[in-house]
């Protein structure tokens, strides 16, 4: 008997709490309007941080000049890819034309570009 007016005064706490809050939203006009304020202004403080990063691609381009081993190498040495990473895009850049081998800031990628250009490959940050 105990259980059942524990679970009846739960069932009663519930109750009131519904009450409260349609009362609450009747007579305090905007309330839902308010709450949706809210999450739209976090929702564009966090685009925000995100547009300000700016990422950027670092794509390398196909060419007549290059080895296969010799792309795979600047690959592993300049992008720090494994192995099967550096194979896969360079397989991708003979047949494709061009593969996206980094992601990051323009400021992480520039540094590694001016290292594949060195290498006579070309490549560019988009």
């Amino acid at each position: 008997m105990t259980e059942k007016n524990q679970t009846t005064d739960f069932r009663l706490t519930n109750r009131h709490q519904l009450v409260m809050q349609m009362i609450f939203i009747k007579f305090v006009p905007n309330f839902r309007d308010m709450r949706l304020s809210y999450q739209e202004q976090e929702s564009v403080e966090v685009l925000d941080e995100v547009i300000e990063e700016d990422l950027c691609d670092l794509v390398v381009f196909n060419d007549d000049v290059n080895t296969f081993e010799h792309v795979i190498n600047i690959l592993m040495k300049v992008c720090k890819h494994s192995a099967e990473q550096a194979e896969q895009c360079t397989l991708l850049i003979h047949y494709k034309g061009k593969c996206t081998v980094k992601h990051g800031t323009f400021k992480e990628l520039r540094p590694m570009c001016e290292s594949i250009l060195e290498a006579g490959i070309t490549a560019t940050v988009m």
